[in-house]
Order: structure tokens, then sequence, then C-alpha cells
């Protein structure tokens, strides 16, 4: 041996975007190449970036494989380091070329560590690296194998990061949209969306209390409910907790999302065998083309962001139509994102409300979720008829509603306090919004 170990640094083009972007595949085919190549794997570290992209490393009692993806353009730089003579890294080079379905692929490899440049006295030693690099201060026995993989939700300038088990519980893709469920060690089952954040098992009843209660308890009365969205059956849970509600419809364009919440998440989707509920996998923004007059109470928008399946639910005409069917009196529930991430988009939909409903009759709530981007969610209650979310609540009713059904975030307090808006967002509501 010349050199303390061989590094090889590796291209490889052609590759299918799907495969570059599934880090949990990924994660398990650099293991993989690791124990192909007869090395010792003691942990392995991997993020997936959305939309898009992969990094990671494996780290192995001989040193290291690493990898960064750019799913887009079929492209991965990799580079392998092993110690010693006892792992030849271009077997896992051979092993990562098949199972990247790489369509082209090229190496270049180079000694490290000359020891021909070490001092005499440190070899003779045997000390430091070399003695390390040939494994002779740790037992195989002593070692173990971690598997450290992280989900990761960011734009240009934050990012949000979830450690899961590696396993994908869930995943598939619809007419729609991919839908994914992870198993997180912090916040339980996760559901994802085109690799985004919907909803997890641990903070989940904050956005669907919040989307439901405020809205209902305003109302006082509401008989008749339309919910547009919300496939995970989370505000529909929540709606059914109203013994006034003689209807509940739900009409949710993507059945795979029901489905996967049904099998993966049985607590949040507990609420679709209820005989009130009228269930319809169908598009929301025909069904309120359809609808008559007048015909719901309350109509909450459970929505994703504007963009894909749910980018018409956040135009001008759909909301002209939900003011048209619900009866006078009647209160719309919005989901209308975070006031430090969207913020343009926060805006515009309160612009577009006060348009259509009336400037007093649109109002906006903050609830803290922790998956969701910043923290800090909104969601708009605009009425039809005036009522208004803090001087038309029986707190005392709500507080009282509040005990009796266990809820974990709203109460009667919380109901008030969720329209107390700090300086920051009343100044956003306040400026116009540019075309």
């Amino acid at each position: 041996m010349v050199n303390l170990g061989r590094h090889i640094i590796v291209e490889f083009y052609g590759c299918p975007e799907e495969l570059l972007n599934e880090v949990t595949f990924i994660e398990q085919s650099f293991v993989d190449a690791a124990k192909y190549a007869d090395a010792t794997v003691i942990n392995s570290t991997f993020h997936h970036f959305n939309p898009y992209g992969v990094s990671g490393v494996v780290v192995i009692q001989e040193s290291h494989l690493a990898i960064h993806t750019w799913p887009e353009f079929g492209y991965a730089a990799i580079d392998v380091f092993t110690c010693g003579d006892t792992v030849d890294p271009w077997q896992c080079y051979q092993y990562l070329y098949k199972a990247l379905q790489a369509g082209h692929g090229s190496a270049i490899e180079m000694g490290r560590g000359q020891l021909g440049l070490i001092k005499p006295e440190l070899k003779q030693n045997g000390g430091g690296t070399a003695s390390k690099a040939e494994g002779h201060d740790t037992t195989v026995e002593e070692l173990k194998f971690h598997r450290n993989i992280w989900y990761t939700e960011r734009n240009e300038l934050i990012a949000m990061s979830l450690r899961h088990t590696g396993d994908v519980l869930f995943r598939d893709k619809s007419p729609y949209q991919k839908v994914e469920v992870y198993d997180t060690y912090a916040y339980g089952k996760l559901l994802t969306l085109d690799g985004k954040v919907m909803t997890t098992e641990q903070d989940e009843y904050v956005y669907h209390e919040m989307m439901t209660h405020p809205a209902l308890h305003t109302h006082g009365a509401a008989r008749r409910v339309l919910v547009i969205g919300g496939g995970d059956g989370g505000v529909v849970r929540e709606v059914m907790r109203h013994e006034g509600v003689e209807r509940c419809v739900m009409v949710e364009i993507d059945g795979m999302v029901i489905e996967a919440s049904k099998q993966h998440l049985p607590t949040i989707a507990s609420a679709f065998d209820n005989p009130k509920l009228e269930l319809h996998v169908a598009d929301g923004i025909a069904y309120v083309q359809d609808a008559p007059d007048g015909a719901f109470d309350v109509v909450i928008i459970d929505s994703t962001d504007p963009e894909g399946p749910a980018e018409g639910l956040f135009s001008y005409d759909f909301y002209r139509q939900v003011h048209r069917i619900l009866a006078q009196g009647g209160i719309m529930v919005v989901q209308s994102e975070s006031p430090r991430y969207e913020v343009q988009t926060f805006r515009e939909i309160y612009a577009c409300f006060r348009e259509i409903f009336g400037h007093g009759n649109v109002h906006c709530g903050l609830m803290s979720i922790p998956t969701y981007p910043t923290g800090t969610w909104s969601f708009a209650l605009v009425a039809k008829g005036g009522q208004h979310p803090v001087q038309d609540v029986d707190t005392e009713r709500a507080e009282a509603f509040s005990h009796k059904h266990g809820l974990r975030y709203y109460n009667g307090d919380m109901h008030r306090a969720a329209f107390a808006l700090p300086n920051y967002v009343k100044d956003l509501l306040k400026e116009p919004v540019k075309q």
C-alpha cells in the first residue's frame, strides 16, 4: 500500500428523475453498495429537499460514500473514499451505476495520503490515521448501523426538516399529485402531497380544530356544512362533533388521499363512516358551480397551496360562487397561508375576499403549527351577514364544548386570541396589493 486511502469521484448522467428524488431508495442503494464491497456500515444520513434533490452520506468503518442529486437533470455527483486495502471503491461504483440506472458514468481515482510523505516515526509507531484506517482501534462487534434520514421542505430562504425511519409507509401517484406517508420520530405519521407537508399525527389537531370550531361557534346554528378538500378527514372529524349539524358534504378531488389517510392516519380519518357525511370524490369547483343558491350555512375550504389541483380554489370566480351558495348569515373558512412565508399570496387572498364579501366581513385568524413553514399559519373567517368572530361568539359555550370533546387547542380564550393580530400582520392587510 502506497496510500492511506483510495478516493473516486463519480458522475452519473441520464438517471431516471424519480429515482434521484427518492431519498429512501438512494439511502438503501448506498447502504447496499457499501455492503456489496464488504465495507462495514456505521451510519447513514440523508436529506430530501422539496421539490428536487437528495444529499446524503453513508459512513463506513473504512471512510464514506456520499451523493448529491439533481433529479431535474438526471445527474448525480458521487464520491467514494475507502481506507486501507480491504474495500475496493470500484465495486461501489459498479453497484450504484446499475442501481441508479445511469445512462452514462465517468469516474477518476485519486490516491490519498501518500505514505512517502509521512514522517518515518509516525509510520514506525503505526499511530494516527494509519492505525484507524485499518480498523485497529474498534472491533466490528462494537459497531451498530444507525440510520439518519430526513424529510426537508424548503424554498430558497428557509427550510424545515423532520427525521423519519427511512421506510415509506405509502407512496403512489394519482392523476393529480404524488401521495406519500412517512413515519417521523417527533411527529408520528406524516402525510405529504407533491413533497409538501399536509399533516402529522402530533400537531394535526391545531389546524383541524381552528379550521372548524371558530366558524361553527361564530355561526351558532349551522345545520348544513360543505367541506372542499380535506382528504385526510380531520376537518370532517371536527365538524361531526357539533350535534346541530344535520348534513355534512365533503368534496375531495383525489380519492388516493382519502385511502392513504384511512390506512395510515386512522385517528384523523375517523369520521368517514359517519352517517351524516355525504362524501364525493369529485371536483370541488364543479360541485360549487352546480350547487343551488343558499345551500350551506358554513363552507370550509381545506385546500393545499394555490398550485396543482388546488390552483382553481384560489380564484375570484370560485369565491363568487361560494358567496352565492352560502345562506344569508353563512360563514366561509379558508386556509390563507403564512403571513411570513407566502406573503404575497396571503395579501391577495384577503383582498379578493374583501372585494366579494365586503371589508368588514373578512377576518384573519392565526394558529401555531410547528410543522408548517415558519410555524405561523392563518385562516380567513368570512361572513355573509355581518357576524363578527369575537363580538358574536358565546365563549362560555365554546369553552364547555372544548372540555366536552377533549380538544387540544381550541377553547373560548383561544377563539378570541386567534383574531388578535400582531402589528406586522395588520400592516400586511392594510398595504395595497401589487398586481
